[in-house]
């Protein structure tokens, strides 16, 4: 029972110095409980007045009480006393510190430029889903099941038929299936793919195009993709189309440009060709018109597609596609 008055003692003083908001408040407190005429000194004082057979664990119990408050009672003046420094140290008429102003990302930025010059040239910029349907991932840009082509691309699947889309390209179908011709979209957004070294990531982001109505011929691709070639690097800048394959395209060509290093020249970013790939293209195949039920017959088309880290590489001059993705703010802040 007398140690149980000590601990009421230390329960009541734990109390009130949790509440103690300066360093007099604790001093005071310090007085109450551990001064001369303190409840603690006083307990201790008349412990001789107790009982032979409760002295011992009384005084005993009194004095751990006591070493406890005054490690407490150090504890606490010295935190509000540190805290009393700071108070002074600020200035609170200084004005407050200004806020570091965001910007872009660098491959925002870039995509937006490429949609931006598209969109002066009439094509309207639409969106699709990241997470796809094979169908419209594959079957309905006529790669069926099985074919050669799926081997180009390795692809996340979430299930058997629904996949982490693997380009934009089915933005293409997608959009044909609702809309008559003529049409004339760009599409940008992320795509996936199990890829990733200097040049490769297994996220990246592409920005696709098409344009469909009557009479259109692969000279009006050349004349479309040379006028955004010119105005995402400069005039001065050459391409040349190299035939390729795409299976939702017939005929299909690779666009080189003029190395933006060394103009041509040669040099190692270029492996001293003079030459850099930036976009694959072609006209659209004839299976993929009839997969959303235009007229083959009437109507024609061309497809592009490129992807946005190239660009901003190229742009840039960056030598590792990675940097884009490290979030360094050293490398971020140049944009």
């Amino acid at each position: 029972m007398v140690e149980t008055s000590i601990d009421k003692i230390l329960e009541q003083a734990t109390e009130e110095l949790a509440g103690a908001v300066d360093p007099d408040a604790v001093g005071q407190l310090q007085v109450k409980y551990l001064g001369r005429k303190g409840l603690v000194t006083r307990f201790l004082r008349n412990i001789s007045n107790l009982p032979a057979e409760q002295r011992p664990a009384a005084g005993k119990r009194a004095n751990q009480v006591k070493k406890h408050l005054e490690k407490e009672f150090a504890r606490i003046q010295k935190q509000l006393e540190a805290g009393n420094q700071v108070a002074e140290r600020l200035d609170v008429s200084l004005p407050g510190r200004g806020v570091l102003p965001g910007c872009l990302h660098p491959i925002t930025q870039v995509s937006r430029e490429i949609c931006d010059i598209f969109a002066r040239m009439g094509f309207e910029v639409v969106e699709g889903p990241e997470v796809e349907t094979d169908y419209y991932n594959f079957e309905a840009l006529n790669i069926p099941k099985n074919h050669p082509a799926r081997d180009m691309q390795d692809t996340f699947y979430i299930s058997e038929n629904i996949v982490l889309r693997t380009h934009t390209s089915p933005t293409q179908p997608r959009v044909m299936e609702k809309q008559a011709p003529p049409v004339r979209i760009v599409a940008p957004g992320k795509v996936y793919r199990c890829d990733s070294d200097l040049t490769h990531t297994p996220m990246f982001h592409q920005v696709e195009g098409l344009l469909v109505d009557e009479g259109v011929s692969f000279g009006d691709l050349k004349g479309i993709l040379t006028a955004f070639v010119h105005q995402m690097f400069d005039s001065r800048t050459n391409l040349r189309f190299r035939p390729s394959f795409f299976p939702f395209t017939e005929p299909s060509a690779e666009v080189d440009i003029g190395c933006v290093i060394c103009r041509g020249k040669g040099c190692r970013v270029c492996s001293h060709t003079g030459w850099l790939e930036i976009l694959g293209s072609g006209m659209v195949h004839p299976a993929v018109f009839e997969n959303v039920g235009y007229d083959t017959e009437k109507y024609t088309g061309f497809a592009f597609g490129m992807g946005v880290e190239r660009i901003a590489m190229l742009k840039y001059q960056v030598d590792d596609i990675r940097k884009y993705f490290d979030n360094d703010y050293r490398f971020l802040r140049q944009f």
